[in-house]
């Protein structure tokens, strides 16, 4: 009993400096909460800028051009078919030769056909004998009829039988001519300069007069031909582009044509615009654009596809961008991430001419100076301040430079 009274006994000094003690501590306390609170409340640190690589848009001259698939085409093509009927005799060409106008290259036998010839001059001398006596009997009724001494009737059928006479001879003459066509005929010749394919025909076969099968083709291949279809949307803004003085034209009134093989090679020689169709056609919209080029060296044949570049002429202050930069809205309209003076982003809307050599040609929307967002474009969004460094037309860094704002 008195154990517990002992222990439970506290003097009035121990609660006295009890009390004092926790008196001392609730400042400290107060203060620790007071630290704690402004460590939670205080803002973040703001990040750095985002570096985005940009493009400073500058107008330059540029020589723009079209480019269409087309067809080689040749600029004079034979296909020699016989004009009189027989049998072929002999061939005179070599296959695959150039062969000039007029050479002979083959032989149909020329037996019936110059028999028929013969027999159209002896008609021709029968007719001029008869023509003769009568024009002679003419002569000496003429002065008789005057006289009254033949009857007025006789010297008119003398005069008709000599103008029959004079009918005949003229026809007989056409018969002979005639035959003597058929006779040259029999042998066939090249209408063209040009070089003649394979022989489609040998001696011994049997020809008509204008069957539809040829018996040998020429074609001149030196100059050529080359067509292409162009839309007529690109025909208008081309005339417009031209008319305004925007673009130079090339070569007079001649635009300018490049060829790309098949093969993917460029062919050394240039061509000139010669012809635009004048009509349209409905179901594809688009117009046949022939150029013509030289071709020494028998490169291009006819049906061979190339690629033809046609050039317009040159825009002297042309606004190109990266491909790269380009985006589009939700309604597929165009735009860019351009920069301000501070180096803050935003959305400009472009007007697009078309892509040529991995930029996109634009026709408004940007003036000289513009900074664009070429690199980065994930960290960009309008209103941010970003960090830019320079970059060139291929997307690489001028030095890695920061660009500041002009």
């Amino acid at each position: 009993m008195r154990a517990s009274s002992f222990y439970s006994f506290r003097s009035p000094w121990s609660l006295k400096a009890t009390t004092s003690l926790s008196l001392r501590l609730i400042p400290l306390a107060l203060l620790t909460l007071d630290l704690s609170g402004c460590k939670h409340k205080g803002a973040a640190p703001t990040p750095p800028p985002q570096t985005v690589g940009i493009y400073t848009v500058h107008p330059h001259p540029l020589k723009t051009s079209t480019s269409l698939p087309g067809r080689v085409e040749a600029f004079e093509q034979a296909q020699v078919r016989p004009q009189v009927g027989g049998v072929i005799l002999k061939r005179t060409f070599e296959q695959g030769t150039d062969v000039k106008a007029g050479q002979l290259l083959y032989v149909i036998n020329p037996a019936p056909f110059k028999a028929t010839y013969d027999q159209a001059k002896a008609q021709l001398l029968h007719a001029q004998a008869a023509a003769l006596s009568i024009r002679a009997q003419l002569e000496r009724y003429r002065p008789l009829a005057a006289a009254h001494a033949v009857s007025k009737q006789d010297y008119d059928n003398t005069l008709s039988s000599a103008r029959q006479a004079e009918a005949d001879i003229a026809q007989a003459k056409a018969n002979v001519d005639s035959a003597a066509v058929n006779l040259d005929w029999t042998q066939v010749r090249s209408p063209i300069d040009g070089r003649i394919g394979r022989m489609l025909v040998t001696p011994g076969t049997l020809v008509t007069a204008g069957q539809t099968n040829a018996i040998a083709t020429v074609t001149r291949m030196d100059p050529i031909y080359v067509d292409v279809n162009l839309a007529t949307s690109d025909m208008l803004r081309l005339r417009r582009e031209f008319a305004s003085g925007k673009l130079e034209k090339v070569s007079g009134n001649a635009a300018a044509v490049e060829l790309t093989l098949e093969d993917g090679s460029h062919y050394d020689k240039s061509g000139q615009l010669r012809l635009t169709e004048v009509t349209v056609d409905p179901a594809t919209g688009t117009m046949v654009v022939r150029a013509e080029f030289p071709n020494p060296d028998r490169l291009l044949m006819p049906g061979m596809y190339v690629h033809a570049e046609v050039a317009e002429g040159i825009d002297p202050n042309a606004i190109t961008i990266p491909q790269p930069a380009l985006q589009r809205d939700s309604k597929g309209d165009p735009f860019v991430y351009a920069l301000d003076g501070d180096n803050k982003v935003t959305m400009r809307f472009v007007q697009l001419d078309r892509a040529l050599d991995g930029d996109w040609v634009v026709m408004g929307g940007l003036n000289n100076g513009d900074r664009i967002i070429v690199e980065g474009l994930q960290k960009a969004h309008p209103g941010a301040v970003v960090k830019p460094v320079e970059k060139s037309s291929d997307g690489k860094s001028d030095n890695a430079q920061p660009a500041h704002a002009g």
